[in-house]
């Protein structure tokens, strides 16, 4: 058995062509798939520095409202409090 089932690896390239200046730069697929990755991992990290950042803001919000609250409960006329 001299050969394999799998087929033969193809290396896939993108032409792009400007046609002002005429330049044509051929990105493989690999290279291609590796910008996208990049790109991909650089907006999920965006998007978790981002929810940390609305996380610790949410509960900077709570304790605030929290120390008013307890603040407003401490200032409070006893008379008015009185059954």
């Amino acid at each position: 058995m001299g050969g394999s089932w799998f087929p033969a690896r193809r290396s896939s390239t993108l032409l792009v062509t400007v046609k002002s200046n005429r330049v044509s730069i051929m990105v493989s697929a690999k290279r291609l798939a590796d910008i996208g990755y990049r790109t991909f991992s650089a907006s999920m990290m965006l998007l978790t520095v981002y929810g940390g950042y609305l996380c610790a803001m949410r509960g900077y919000r709570f304790l605030q409202k929290r120390n008013q609250l307890k603040l407003a409960a401490e200032n409070q006329d006893p008379e008015v409090i009185k059954d």
